[in-house]
């Protein structure tokens, strides 16, 4: 398998190769069809399972990279639904220790799913659309969009 990309710049994973035509699949909806090899051209440098996973939108691809366990991911989803809120709070609330805390943080933070805030004068930190779009799509709403 391989990518291929269209005249007009769209990506897909090539099939299958024909004399004339060749069978390309949508890795947004996953639709397959034929098409000219005349319009195709092979993308250099881009894994076929890379394009494969362009059909995820981009904010569920960043959470599912920075969220490693259940824990995590429901932290994420506390920040999202009640935040912004203080590192105390969480700690307190949430019964973690400073160091596992510390660390799941820094994970959404290198992957722009939160920000410091200011949290009654406390360190503290808010999701960020790309969080809230995400826990979106995760729930299953279908209004989100391919970001």
């Amino acid at each position: 398998m391989r990518t291929v990309r269209d005249a007009d710049g769209e990506r897909y994973l090539l099939v299958k190769r024909s004399g004339e035509s060749s069978r390309v699949r949508d890795p947004e909806t996953g639709e397959e069809r034929y098409v000219e090899n005349a319009t195709l051209e092979a993308v250099e440098g881009e894994s076929p399972l890379e394009t494969a996973a362009t059909g995820v939108p981009e904010p569920v691809r960043r959470t599912i990279r920075a969220v490693h366990d259940d824990g995590t991911l429901g932290l994420l989803v506390e920040l999202v639904d009640r935040g912004p809120l203080s590192v105390r709070e969480v700690m307190d609330v949430y019964d973690m220790c400073e160091s596992d805390l510390h660390g799941r943080l820094a994970e959404f933070r290198v992957a722009e799913l939160i920000e410091e805030a200011d949290v009654d004068g406390r360190r503290g930190y808010v999701a960020t659309p790309v969080a809230e779009t995400a826990v979106r799509l995760l729930r299953g709403d279908a209004e989100s969009t391919n970001e």
